[in-house]
């Protein structure tokens, strides 16, 4: 079963445990996204401290980290959005020993729920044009590409969905 709660100072080190598992696992698989420079253990340490980093946990155990924020790059100011009242998902990563098991599916249904109950009636995000796998997630999971920015590692694709 998964379930997620807040992240907290004591979750500092499992988050960016889990960050850096994830950067190895992306390098091998050729897809350069993350890296030194993003996303950093003071970035985590910024989101814990804004009260936006969560933990998804299965049967106890850290399975993915994520980050809800109304902050966003100033690209996504630019974009044609069609939905207004939005919050945005920032730094959404699986556990590479828990990939490919459909958790960043039901992670994804949870953090909508979780929106959802918040108030907010939109998601956004931007996705790594050469990350197959997280499009991949988003396409299959309702989510429309609406415009893109062109970051330092290329082109990101920035999408929404409609939250019920």
């Amino acid at each position: 079963m998964i379930s997620c709660r807040k992240g907290t100072a004591g979750d500092l080190d499992t988050a960016c445990a889990m960050v850096e598992a994830v950067k190895e696992r992306m390098r091998a698989q050729g897809i350069d996204q993350w890296d030194e420079f993003y996303p950093t253990r003071e970035d985590l340490e910024h989101d814990i401290e804004e009260n936006a980093l969560y933990i998804a946990e299965e049967d106890g155990e850290p399975a993915a980290v994520y980050v809800l924020s109304e902050e966003c790059e100033d690209e996504y100011l630019e974009c044609r959005w069609e939905y207004g009242e939005a919050c945005v998902l920032h730094r959404f990563c699986v556990a590479p020993d828990r990939q490919n098991r459909g958790i960043g599916k039901q992670v994804l249904q949870l953090i909508e729920k979780q929106l959802s109950g918040m108030g907010y009636g939109s998601v956004r995000l931007d996705v790594f044009s050469k990350n197959p796998y997280a499009q991949r997630l988003y396409d299959k999971n309702g989510y429309v590409r609406r415009g893109h920015a062109d970051w330092r590692k290329g082109r990101f694709w920035l999408m929404e969905k409609k939250l019920p």
